[in-house]
């Protein structure tokens, strides 16, 4: 059985994330996916408690897990052979290869990296980028699922009052 993991802040989870774990899906026996605390991200719309429950609430079939530190660490305690990401663009590379280099040595050559990139409509789309046009009151339904966009309208409201 090949257990990998996904981690990621998923802040909210897009469109973009769901098509990776779609592809995953079809490579891997079972898929983890780790949200991570990052405490060098400073706009957080949904605590990490949510956004696990958002995520279980849209895939009832995958493990969700928190995770803090490096990702090579929750993918061995959870006996994973490797860590899934997503890439976006060349930024996104030049990124990657550096994490791929830490996770691999951190974890003694035990977790491997494996990069899946993202169907063409969500190459553009980041967590951020839903967040500024959320804010903006812009359209987001192309890049969130609806029980998404509905949990970012429900925590909106309650912040306004």
């Amino acid at each position: 059985m090949t257990r990998v993991l996904y981690p990621g802040s998923f802040d909210p989870i897009t469109k973009g994330h769901m098509n990776i774990i779609e592809q995953a899906s079809e490579l891997f026996d079972e898929i983890i996916i780790a949200v991570m605390l990052n405490p060098l991200k400073k706009s957080q719309l949904f605590n990490l408690e949510e956004r696990m429950e958002i995520i279980r609430d849209l895939y009832q079939n995958i493990g969700v897990v928190s995770g803090t530190g490096l990702a090579a660490d929750i993918a061995l305690l959870y006996e994973c052979k490797a860590i899934i990401r997503g890439l976006r663009s060349l930024r996104d590379f030049d990124y990657e290869i550096s994490l791929q280099q830490l996770n691999r040595e951190t974890s003694h050559n035990k977790i491997n990296t494996i990069c899946l990139f993202a169907d063409k409509e969500y190459q553009f789309v980041s967590s951020s980028m839903v967040k500024e046009l959320f804010n903006l009151n812009k359209d987001i339904s192309k890049y969130v699922h609806p029980s998404v966009e509905k949990k970012m309208l429900y925590k909106k409201r309650s912040l306004v009052k």
